[in-house]
């Protein structure tokens, strides 16, 4: 056991620690390697084309599995490198923000990591700090916040012998309790890593990239199953069967999962080097979508820096009214930015504190109760309309609050009732005495933050509305707001009226009101509900434990670096310089993001949907359009290399509002309908030539199957050839360099992904001379006019494709507008 309060001594320490008493769990700031690896590589679809690629080589084809499988393995070491890189990143980074633990040790306060924690240990605990081990409180009283383990949103209180839980947080309040549970029997390090580490939160993008890749899963294991019956039906060989289920399992987008991921770990490189950390992959993302941004005030409007300003003593003199504050200050057992104002500005004589009620969000007031000579009786201290309630005088004190909190000053009154009486209720919840006498009003400057000005003009120019919720008067904040260079017409509210709404009153309120004052941490977290329920996508920023509730039922939750240990814990973002000016940059990273996985997706659904109507095409008419090889060069070509680019060269822009899904199926379903057509004439314009010419120039060969076969690899090469021609001006087309080639599009006048389809199509051309290339590959060698037909029909085929997009055709045809 520990000597009474000194804590226990370096031998104590070691000697706990040798016995594997220490606390050993990690706490989990990202993904392990073993999850980036399982994740990346056996994904369903990979498991498939790995299988699929074994049996190939079992029947001798090993050249065909080396392609096939080939392009899948350079998407997934790409992936884990990108993602590794990233996690090293990160986890660097989250250094910064680990929590730490104030401990007593050899009768002197400490600060070490978590880790450091042994059984036995006495650690000490303030307003917003996390609790890490579990233990029993051995000296002071608190209230915790137990949310993040029973879901309960209600303070406890925890006194002298109480247990306390790792997961919780101080809500105000000192305690020092004892260690007793550490490790793994704790629950520490199993809150933490929900709280931080990898928080699946899907975007809107997300959402519907993945219901996309779903539709396109069903198809090509619809399609696998029809191969299988024709392959049973028609006696195909078992290596043909193969060959084709490898082109089917193809149709999966795996290459858009790993844009996706070189995307997000590209912006939050970007953002670290800005000033925030990303605690959740799709955290810049998630904030091209946000429209409503609520923060509090302290610390994150103003710099969380309280200066005292002004006394209005009533009824004393100033200096009575200095020595009493001064008094209450330093023999305060919590500490706050508010007593530590007053400290600095009166210094008084720390007493004997018989009851105590800390501070609250939810209160607004605080409370100790003397009873000595020289101070005797109950003072309280906090918001005048909190108090005015239990004052028995009627002093005005409206009009000196009015006049400084229209100032921006923020403002509490100090009261008084002579007699030592009790602070507790019958349930022991705290309570404010009653015939309170007013001793005066005093006021404190907020400072605002030097970038708060720009930053609010960026977001409203940006179209996001702002909303500012705090524990401060609604006029108080009005006043900091409007310094702030926000609107004059803005309404406020207080969370007083606030409480006598019914529901349907209170979410109107909560979408028409920009300043909301008074706030309680439940009616704080009750106001993102309301404005998620309306359709809103919300960000709330926050830094004390007030705003965790809030946080966690926002859809983007913002922390600052210096904010308490639980507001950065079940935070997606960090700010790690304590400024918020970051956040416009990364709206913009976020929008870059955004803009470059549709073009991405563009891409892969004008792929897929013309890969599987030209399937179903070929297998009416006869034969099957790509080989293995074919797939994989084209696959490579027009999407794979593309993608990745497209990623890497996105421009931040205003995400537009109407659906996604609308955009890619006025971008995808003309190109791939067209495409599909022009590349079933050239299969059959090519396939059936060959097919009868191989039949004259080998009357000795009487299996139709083996002439067929020669003829196919003709159409196929042509039909792989025109592909790769038609994919590499999508490109273009997505991201249009020039007036002339929007029509799927918006102008771009970003040249870069036209000059490398341009390069790309020089090396196909250089590729396809190339004996040895071209052989592995299966491409056979045409004659050479049929180079310039083939691309001639491509051309032809973008004239269509863009005469179908700007006179609107499917628009038209549907009746709707796309």
């Amino acid at each position: 056991m520990p000597d009474s309060l000194n804590g226990l001594t370096q031998a104590d320490v070691l000697e706990r620690r040798a016995r594997g008493q220490g606390n050993t769990a990690q706490i989990q700031t990202s993904r392990s390697y073993g999850q980036i690896i399982r994740e990346n590589v056996f994904t369903f679809i990979n498991n498939v084309l790995f299988g699929l690629g074994l049996a190939l080589i079992l029947l001798g084809r090993p050249s065909d599995a080396l392609v096939s499988v080939g392009v899948i393995l350079v998407n997934v070491v790409f992936s884990l490198v990108q993602e590794i890189r990233a996690k090293r990143t990160l986890d660097k980074i989250a250094l910064v923000t680990r929590p730490t633990v104030l401990a007593v040790r050899d009768g002197k306060e400490v600060t070490f990591d978590p880790k450091e924690i042994v059984v036995g240990d006495l650690l000490k605990v303030s307003p917003g700090d996390q609790i890490c081990v579990d233990g029993v409180v051995v000296n002071g009283s608190m209230e915790a916040d137990e949310s993040l383990l029973t879901g309960e949103s209600d303070l406890v209180k925890k006194k002298l012998g109480d247990p306390v839980y790792s997961g919780s947080f101080c809500a105000s309040g000192s305690i020092l309790f004892e260690a007793q549970k550490v490790g793994t029997e704790s629950l520490a390090h199993k809150i933490t890593t929900s709280a931080r580490a990898f928080r699946r939160v899907l975007t809107p993008i997300q959402r519907e990239t993945n219901l996309v890749v779903r539709i396109v899963l069903i198809i090509a294991v619809y399609f696998e199953l029809l191969l299988l019956i024709n392959s049973l039906l028609n006696n195909i060989s078992f290596v043909d069967s193969v060959k084709m289920s490898i082109v089917v399992a193809g149709l999966v987008p795996n290459g858009l999962f790993v844009a996706i991921t070189i995307a997000y770990a590209l912006g939050a490189v970007r953002i670290a080097g800005k000033g925030a950390l990303v605690q959740q992959s799709n955290a810049i993302e998630s904030l091209a979508n946000v429209n409503v941004l609520c923060l509090d005030k302290t610390g994150t409007l103003t710099a969380n820096r309280i200066r005292f300003h002004e006394l209005a003593p009533i009824g004393i003199s100033n200096e009575e009214m200095r020595a009493i504050l001064g008094d209450y200050a330093a023999s305060t057992p919590t500490g706050n930015r508010t007593n530590e104002a007053i400290a600095a500005a009166m210094p008084g004589q720390k007493r004997t504190v018989i009851a105590e009620v800390p501070f609250s969000s939810e209160r607004k007031w605080s409370a100790l109760c003397f009873d000595q000579p020289e101070r005797r009786g109950v003072f309280v201290l906090g918001a005048p309309e909190m108090v005015a309630p239990a004052l028995v005088d009627g002093h005005d004190l409206e009009g000196k609050a009015a006049q400084w909190t229209e100032a921006g000053l923020r403002v509490l009154l100090l009261a008084y009732h002579p007699e030592p009486v009790s602070l507790l209720k019958e349930d022991q919840q705290p309570r404010l005495p009653e015939g309170l006498a007013a001793l005066g009003l005093i006021s404190f400057s907020d400072e605002l933050r030097p970038e708060a000005k720009e930053t609010l003009a960026a977001f409203a120019k940006a179209g996001v509305k702002i909303k500012i919720i705090s524990g401060d008067s609604p006029e108080t904040v009005a006043a900091l707001a409007l310094q702030a260079g926000m609107s004059k017409d803005l309404k406020t509210i207080s969370g007083l009226e606030l409480a006598k709404m019914e529901t349907a009153q209170f979410n109107s309120t909560a979408d028409e009101c920009t300043i909301f004052g008074r706030i309680t941490p439940q009616q704080k977290e009750q106001l993102v509900q309301a404005l998620r329920s309306q359709g809103n996508y919300v960000a709330m920023i926050g830094d004390g434990v007030n705003d965790v509730l809030s946080l966690k039922q926002a859809n983007l939750g913002i922390a600052m670096q210096s904010g308490s240990q639980a507001t950065r814990g079940v935070a997606d973002l960090i700010l790690l310089d304590d400024s918020f000016a970051v956040l416009p940059y990364a709206v913009r990273e976020g929008q870059r993001i955004v803009n470059g996985m549709q073009d991405i997706l563009k891409l892969y659904m004008s792929r897929m949907v013309y890969v599987i109507l030209l399937v179903v095409s070929t297998g009416i008419v006869s034969g099957f359009p790509f080989s293995p090889k074919h797939s994989s060069m084209v696959a490579l070509l027009t999407v794979g290399l593309t993608s990745l680019a497209l990623a890497a060269w996105s421009k931040p822009a205003p995400v537009p509002h109407t659906s996604l899904l609308r955009r890619l199926i006025h971008f995808a379903l003309p190109s791939a309908f067209i495409q599909s057509i022009f590349g079933l004439g050239i299969y059959l314009a090519y396939l059936v030539p060959a097919y009868q010419s191989a039949t004259a120039l080998s009357p000795n060969i009487q299996d139709p199957v083996i002439l067929f076969d020669q003829a196919l690899l003709v159409g196929q090469t042509a039909l792989a050839i025109f592909s790769i021609f038609c994919g590499l001006l999508m490109v273009v087309f997505v991201e249009p360099p020039t007036e002339w080639w929007t029509g799927g599009a918006v102008l771009s006048v970003d040249k870069r992904p036209a000059l490398l389809s341009l390069g790309l199509f020089v090396a196909f051309i250089i590729f396809l001379f190339l004996p040895g290339a071209s052989r592995f590959f299966d491409f056979t060698r045409l004659k050479y006019y049929d180079y310039f037909i083939i691309g001639g029909v491509a051309i032809i085929w973008a004239l269509v494709l863009r005469f179908t997009w700007r006179s609107r055709l499917l628009d038209r045809f549907l009746e709707i507008n796309l």
